[in-house]
């Protein structure tokens, strides 16, 4: 007869809480990380853009919304990110889409060449764009000698929201291309079967399908674009006005260093994205409740 002494652990009172505490320790370290690298910070920037010379005020925010060159910099900022976003979002619907399509082994070569280009950032993608397409780029005096040079300048708005589109299509193609696992191909045969046009099915049945992870992924890229400083001010130090490069020489210039106007700043900027995603969360909830 077999023994019944063994008891497992798991009917043991108190051996599944003790078991979960465990596992809590071992997110310590990423939460001491979180609390000192994020939480703390952004804690220090609330408080210091309502500071000014020790008491506190309002007086920074009133100033930047009431200063034409603050709201130029809003400006530059929205407008870059805004079409960097869209344009970067459009290159990545059809890549991801296209991937769905491709043999296994061109497509895990291509994701796997997207994963490596969405690392090319900040300075050395500035350094890469200046020399091919420069004042004095490699394109650049190819197509002056061919003659065919329309005068395109790299260091200006234009040039900024390529650089930015550069690195926001591999990112973009990354978190896109699991959503087109969600769809199956049966359902463009069965909706082909009852009628459907392409566009049909891609208006009625795909896009509510991945209709989450399209606003989730610009989300992120107009959030990444409007924190990105290193491109931008590698490729035009502080001759364009954008809310980044504002903060930078606000912290670290030698000359005016007003780090609660910076943080005031920072401020306007996190706001700007809590709005977003708010609006985000709620046509994500009438997308579901249609349905």
């Amino acid at each position: 007869m077999k023994s019944s002494s063994h008891v497992p652990a798991t009917s043991v009172p108190g051996a599944p809480r003790l078991h979960h505490w465990r596992a809590a320790l071992l997110l310590l370290p990423l939460l001491l990380v979180l609390m000192l690298f994020s939480l703390a910070p952004t804690l220090w920037v609330l408080i210091n853009s309502v500071k000014v010379d020790g008491l506190w005020s309002m007086a920074h925010f009133v100033e930047i919304l009431g200063s034409p060159f603050y709201r130029q910099a809003f400006g530059n900022s929205l407008w870059i990110a805004v079409w960097s976003s869209v344009i970067g979002l459009l290159i990545a619907l059809l890549s991801a889409a296209s991937l769905k399509r491709v043999d296994g082994s061109l497509r895990d070569m291509t994701v796997a060449f997207t994963n490596m280009a969405s690392n090319l950032s900040g300075v050395p993608l500035a350094f890469a764009f200046i020399i091919i397409m420069g004042a004095n780029g490699a394109v650049t005096l190819l197509l002056r000698e061919w003659g065919v040079w329309s005068g395109y300048n790299l260091y200006s708005r234009a040039g900024l929201t390529m650089i930015y589109t550069y690195f926001q299509v591999p990112l973009a193609v990354l978190l896109l291309y699991p959503a087109f696992d969600a769809l199956d191909d049966d359902w463009q045969d069965s909706a082909a079967l009852l009628g459907a046009s392409r566009l049909q099915y891609w208006r009625l049945i795909a896009l509510p399908v991945i209709l989450p992870a399209v606003l989730g992924t610009f989300i992120l890229l107009f959030a990444n674009a409007m924190g990105a400083y290193a491109s931008a001010y590698a490729l035009m130090t502080s001759n364009y006005n954008l809310v980044t490069i504002r903060i930078s020489s606000l912290v670290a210039g030698d000359i005016f260093l007003e780090p609660n106007l910076a943080a005031a700043l920072s401020v306007l900027m996190i706001g700007l994205l809590v709005i977003l995603v708010a609006v985000n969360q709620l046509l994500l909830k009438r997308s579901y409740h249609a349905r």
